[in-house]
Formats: structure tokens, C-alpha cells, sequence
């Protein structure tokens, strides 16, 4: 799932202080599993702007509204007849949220209430570490279904670093080596060996190459 943050009130505030009427809109995808823009989320910040507002003496009116996915243009669709009535309109989702906002309603103003931070899932309650950098070509079978591109702070392929100490990141005591998790899980199978086998270089090119990549399911466009 896409992990991400809310950007501090103070900067969203900045974003909508020259407007008297917006509408706040949620997402029910990945935001609200990780606590960041579902209906409750949208509810806490329409309250924190509307009394950040009044203390300067400055009315803001706002509606607020949660869709299935932002990132899809039928659920997008569904704002058809309430983009319009307001001033601006801020997104609760991921970055592609209030891209396809825009896309689909060009007159409009959009701007976006959260920081995206990386591809990851809940190690513990209320706890999300990445685990994919999205790169296109996924090698983690080579590794025992651990990626060394996500979570290796260098994103070494062929072992670890020099700095890596006591099953720990050079970069950051708090952060588990990932190679030290993969080599211990080899050497725990007994297949050690399989490190020492040259892999062809990775291709980097299905990461960003000619630019924003696309996927085609012919079958699903006919």
C-alpha cells in the first residue's frame, strides 16, 4: 500500500487562506488504512482549519466528502456536481489523488493535504515500514523475497556495505541491515551459495525511463 503523511496545518492553512469556501475531499484507499486521509482524518482537519481561521477572525466555510478511490476516474466522476460550488478544493490522498482531480476538473484549483513517502505495509499497530521502491523489475527472488532496493539505504545488490555493524545501518542504528536479514536467512536454509552466483546488472530502465511508465491489461480495454 501507498504510505503517507499529512502536511502540517500550518501549511495547508497557507494553501487555502485566500479562500472563504472549500471542500475537503478523503480517500477510502490507502490514506485511511494508514490513519492519514480517511473520513475521520478529513473531519479532524476540516475542524482544525475552520478554528485556525476563527482565531484570526476570518471565516471559512467547508464541506467535507470521502470517495472509494481517488485514483480512479469513476470514483473521481462522482464530484461532477460539487467541484464546482466551491472556491478550492483540497485532496486527502496520495499524489495521485489531486492529479486526477485536476485532470478531470480543469477550472477547478486543487491542492494536496498530504505527503507521500513510500510503497509499504503495518509492521505493528499504527507502525508502516517500506518494503518496495517501486523500480519496475522486481528481484526479490534472488534475495529470499527480501528487496535490498527499498531497504537497503544504498540499495546494494551484490551484499552489504562496509558501515553495516551488528545486524544494524551505518545510516541509522534504528534501521535493520537487510543484508544481514538475507544473509542470515540463506545461511539458516543452507544456501548460502546461492549469493555467490553473478547475476546479470538490473535493469533500471522499467523504473523511470522515458519518462511516467503505464500498464496495459489488453484484455481488460477491448
Amino acid at each position: 500500500m501507498i504510505v503517507a503523511d499529512r502536511k502540517s496545518l500550518e501549511e495547508i492553512s497557507d494553501m487555502v487562506k485566500d479562500y472563504k469556501n472549500i471542500l475537503i475531499v478523503g480517500c477510502k484507499g490507502c490514506v485511511t488504512v494508514c490513519n492519514v486521509g480517511g473520513e475521520k482524518e478529513v473531519e479532524i482537519l476540516a475542524s482544525a482549519l475552520k478554528i485556525a481561521r476563527k482565531k484570526e477572525e476570518d471565516e471559512l466555510a467547508i464541506e467535507t466528502t470521502v470517495i472509494e478511490r481517488q485514483c480512479d476516474n469513476e470514483y473521481v466522476a462522482q464530484l461532477k456536481d460539487r467541484v464546482g460550488n466551491y472556491e478550492a478544493v483540497v485532496s486527502m490522498a496520495c499524489g495521485v489523488g489531486p492529479q486526477f482531480l485536476s485532470e478531470a476538473y480543469k477550472e477547478q484549483k486543487f491542492y494536496p493535504a498530504v505527503n507521500t513517502t513510500f510503497f509499504g505495509g503495518a509492521v505493528a499497530h499504527g507502525i508502516w515500514e517500506e518494503r518496495c521502491a517501486g523500480c519496475g523489475t522486481c528481484i526479490i527472488h534472488d534475495f529470499d523475497g527480501l528487496c535490498p532496493v527499498a531497504r537497503c539505504a544504498k540499495s546494494l545488490l551484490h551484499g552489504p556495505c562496509g558501515g553495516s555493524s551488528k545486524g544494524n545501518c551505518e545510516i541509522s542504528k534504528e534501521t535493520v541491515c537487510i543484508w544481514d536479514l538475507i544473509v542470515s536467512k540463506k545461511i539458516e536454509q543452507g544456501r548460502l551459495n546461492d549469493l555467490l552466483k553473478v547475476r546479470p546488472v538490473k535493469d533500471w530502465r522499467t523504473a523511470r525511463d522515458g519518462g511516467p511508465r503505464r500498464s496495459i491489461r489488453e484484455e481488460l480495454t477491448r
